[in-house]
């Protein structure tokens, strides 16, 4: 039987993708007050964005419960006895865990499930569960699929931009040393670079525009030395994102940038103005 691959909404894989690969999202649930979405299903980045700036209330995430993971693992294994499920850094989300607790759940039905700790989020866990089902379809067994997995989370690198890190603080992600970028932010208006090591979000330094940090982010795509997949992400601003992927395209006219929307998963977090590139780089 073929190794069925799960995931969450954070990983921000289009859905006619996931449809193609066979991947199965678990939505991750965002709240507005007592208003409670299911991410990609119930609620869309664009009415989620809509939503964000235009309410007074600031929304929160929560992660799937382990029953939402549990009736996935079990529905699937009507298909297959092999799962491996990838998912958002455990060190930012309990989605990790509430999936290890799902596993326990769904175990009697006969099926192995493997948990994985992507270490990344947005296309970083996408392209890595990407990774994976392609290796499932290519008829890799489940040893072979994990491997590829953790061969892919090595592969990985990010940088992200943030127009305003508001949202950042306001979700409470990075804590005291992005408080303090937002103070100097507040006072030169300056935009905050993210990058991720060792699963944790961590500040990669500030620029003074927009513009020098849609440079940086080209910058670090061209210190990549063989990029074997490339995705840029953006939250509200598609025409930045398509002028970053045409500026990429000079240097590695053989790879085609993916463009997809930031999820409102955590969009959250990142906020309008987000701009995100995630490198794969070849082995």
């Amino acid at each position: 039987m073929t190794v069925k691959i799960v995931t969450d909404s954070c990983s921000d894989i289009p859905k006619e993708e996931a449809k193609q690969l066979g991947i199965s999202v678990v939505p991750v649930y965002v709240r507005f007050g007592d208003e409670v979405y299911r991410d990609g299903v119930d609620m869309d980045s664009r009415e989620f964005y809509h939503k964000l700036v235009a309410s007074s209330v600031h929304p929160s995430t929560a992660a799937p419960s382990p029953g939402d993971f549990a009736k996935v693992y079990e529905e699937i294994a009507q298909e297959t006895d092999e799962i491996v499920s990838i998912h958002v850094t455990s060190k930012d989300s309990a989605t990790y865990d509430a999936a290890m607790v799902g596993k326990e759940i769904a175990k009697k039905k006969g099926c192995r499930i493997e948990v994985i700790d992507s270490k990344g989020l947005t296309m970083w866990q996408g392209l890595v569960a990407i990774a994976a089902a392609k290796a499932a379809e290519a008829g890799y067994n489940l040893h072979q699929v994990m491997d590829r997995v953790r061969e892919a989370i090595s592969q990985m690198r990010a940088l992200a931009l943030f127009d305003t890190v508001i949202y950042v603080v306001k979700g409470g992600r990075l804590g005291k040393a992005v408080s303090a970028i937002s103070a100097i932010e507040s006072l030169l208006h300056v935009k905050l670079l993210l990058t991720l090591r060792d699963g944790k979000v961590r500040p990669a330094g500030l620029v003074r525009t927009r513009r020098k940090g849609i440079d940086r982010l080209l910058e670090f795509t061209k210190s990549a030395s063989h990029i074997e997949d490339l995705a840029i992400v953006y939250s509200t601003t598609p025409d930045d994102a398509q002028t970053l992927a045409d500026c990429i395209l000079l240097h590695f006219p053989n790879i085609v940038p993916r463009i997809v929307r930031l999820g409102p998963a955590l969009g959250v977090h990142a906020g309008p103005g987000a701009l995100v590139t995630v490198v794969k780089e070849a082995r």
